[in-house]
């Protein structure tokens, strides 16, 4: 976990030290807030080829499923072959089945990492990395807007008689609500728009399902525990990934999805706006083909014998010099 606490400290100052040049406290619950939203940025955006990766992944297992399900049927009887098949295909399509899992995984030292940081700047000023000290009890005692600390917990804060900690209760309450909707509703949208029909009944797909309510549910149950500031980090990764994915399915679909359906039918209306032809390809490939209007045919002139572009001064396509005139009878 040490490197991991240089490398997110360092971002983390890198964004405070930002946002104290800018105006806001630096002593302020607000500017280490925006921080911890700064860091999951960039945790995100160095996140992407393998977002990039799950999806073609995702996308290869979709396509896979006709051929996995002839498989089932012919190995059906014994598992130990059928699983051997299986991975057969997926190796000769150069996909993996864990990998769309990757993004999650590689995520998850990251938030153990900066959990223990918040935690144990919170509790014992303790310094992790390039986070002092003095900057550990800063934000550990940080307090958004003055009055809702950024180390607070629901677990931690059951305590209805202090306004405070109510307060954090209600935060807190949110932002695990709006980390368990944000994860539910990414998945959802995966299983409704970017997979095909045939694809919804295999073993994938329901692995797909169980992930659905499955995961939605266990980060709840362990939101209760995480700090606000966790909690933070972790609604800003769940609301990138959704805007992220909203932009994959939309201009790049599974072929054979309802999301490819919908992308062929704006094509086409683009296509006759601009008054362009569309040509639509078998789903397999997963294109469609705007071909432009046909220039009209240039008309060719007429064939002249010699004399006539003799006559009419036209340079003939035999003359390599380029030069016009009287042929040499005329000349005689």
């Amino acid at each position: 976990m040490v490197p991991l606490y240089y490398i997110i400290s360092a971002v983390l100052l890198g964004w405070h030290k930002f946002f104290t040049l800018i105006g806001l406290d630096g002593a302020g619950g607000l500017s280490w807030a925006l921080s911890i939203i700064g860091l999951t940025l960039v945790i995100r955006a160095a996140l992407i080829p393998l977002f990039v990766k799950q999806i073609k992944s995702s996308r290869n297992m979709q396509l896979l499923q006709p051929k996995v399900k002839e498989l089932q049927k012919k190995y059906g009887h014994d598992r130990q072959k059928l699983a051997e098949e299986t991975m057969k295909l997926y190796r000769e399509a150069g996909t993996n089945p864990f990998a769309s899992c990757l993004p999650i995984l590689l995520q998850m030292p990251i938030f153990f990492a900066l959990f223990r940081l918040l935690s144990g700047a919170a509790k014992s000023d303790k310094a992790h990395g390039f986070l002092t000290k003095e900057k550990a009890h800063e934000f550990g005692e940080s307090k958004i807007f003055g009055s809702l600390p950024i180390n607070g917990n629901f677990w931690a804060s059951r305590t209805w008689g202090d306004d405070p900690h109510a307060l954090v209760m209600v935060v807190a309450a949110i932002l695990v609500l709006a980390m368990t909707a944000t994860t539910f509703i990414t998945q959802r949208q995966l299983m409704a728009k970017n997979m095909p029909a045939e694809a919804m009944s295999g073993p994938y797909a329901q692995q797909q399902k169980m992930l659905l309510y499955i995961l939605p549910v266990a980060f709840g149950l362990g939101g209760i525990a995480f700090p606000i500031g966790v909690l933070l980090y972790w609604t800003t990764s769940n609301l990138w990934t959704m805007g992220q994915q909203f932009y994959v399915i939309r201009n790049n679909p599974a072929p054979g999805t309802p999301a490819f359906k919908a992308k062929q039918d704006r094509d086409k209306a683009k296509a006759a706006r601009h008054g362009h032809a569309v040509t639509e390809e078998p789903a397999e490939t997963g294109t469609t083909t705007v071909t432009e209007p046909r220039p009209t045919t240039r008309q060719q002139p007429k064939r002249q014998t010699r004399s006539q572009r003799s006559k009419g001064g036209t340079t003939p396509k035999n003359n390599p010099s380029g030069k016009s005139g009287p042929s040499k009878g005329e000349q005689k």
